[in-house]
C-alpha cells in the first residue's frame, strides 16, 4: 500500500485531510498577501480580481435561490425570486444596508411561507 493506507491507524486520516487542506490553502493566501501589497487599490490586475470574485459570489448566490437544497427547495421560485428582488431593493434604498435587505427578504420569505402554507 502506498498513500496515506499506509498508515494502520484510526487518526491518520484526519491529520492528512488537516495537512493536505492547510497545504492547499494556506500557500495561496500567502501568495495572494505577498503579490497584493505590492498593486495598486486602482490596477487593472486587482479590479480583475474584484470582478471575478463579485462574479462568482453572483453565480453562487443564484444558484441558491434557483436551484436550492433542503428546505428552502419547498419554497416556490417566484416567491424566492421575488423576496430577493424586493431585499435588494430594500437594500439600495436604506443606503446599502445589508441588515434591513435580509431582514426584509427574509419577512417576504416566512411570511409567503405561512400565507401559501
Amino acid at each position: 500500500m502506498s498513500g496515506y493506507e499506509a498508515f494502520d491507524t484510526w487518526w491518520w486520516p484526519y491529520v492528512f485531510i488537516a495537512i493536505t487542506g492547510w497545504l492547499a490553502t494556506d500557500i495561496w493566501r500567502w501568495l495572494g498577501v505577498l503579490v497584493g501589497n505590492r498593486l495598486k487599490q486602482d490596477s487593472a490586475a486587482l479590479t480583475w480580481v474584484r470582478a471575478v470574485a463579485t462574479a462568482l459570489l453572483a453565480a453562487v448566490i443564484a444558484k441558491l435561490i434557483v436551484y436550492p437544497t433542503g428546505e428552502l427547495n419547498n419554497v416556490p421560485l417566484a416567491l424566492r425570486l421575488i423576496a430577493t428582488l424586493v431585499g435588494f431593493a430594500a437594500f439600495l434604498v436604506s443606503g446599502k444596508r445589508i441588515w434591513v435587505g435580509i431582514t426584509v427578504a427574509l419577512g417576504l420569505l416566512i411570511g409567503g411561507q405561512l400565507l401559501l402554507g
